[in-house]
């Protein structure tokens, strides 16, 4: 994996680490762009603690922030970087799959 795509996966799962911010993302992928005021009202956060959860949720590429009207900004999932930790978590599995099946080959014989 590239080094780049190496350091969006992290950023990723330094993201998706926290359950607020894990609730975060589910509400945008339920509900489409919504502003911090939306969130806090949904979930049992303040405001200002959904605004620095969106800062790090946007530094890792996961949302984007939209102008809106009346100066409102709105939040957007974006999932590029998902598909990039996804690929990360992929190739994992097919390196450990090669190994556990060695592994199984190996015990039978």
């Amino acid at each position: 994996m590239p080094p780049d795509n190496e350091a969006i996966a992290e950023q990723v799962f330094v993201a998706l680490a926290d359950p607020t911010r894990r609730a975060i993302l589910a509400e945008l992928a339920a509900r489409g762009p919504v502003t911090a005021t939306d969130l806090a009202a949904r979930l049992p956060i303040t405001r200002q603690a959904i605004a620095k959860h969106l800062t790090l949720l946007s530094d890792a590429g996961l949302v984007t922030a939209e102008p809106g009207e009346r100066r409102r900004v709105r939040y957007r999932l974006r999932s590029a970087p998902m598909r990039v930790a996804q690929q990360f978590l992929a190739a994992l599995a097919r390196d450990w799959d090669g190994a556990l099946d060695a592994l199984k080959n190996h015990l039978e014989t």
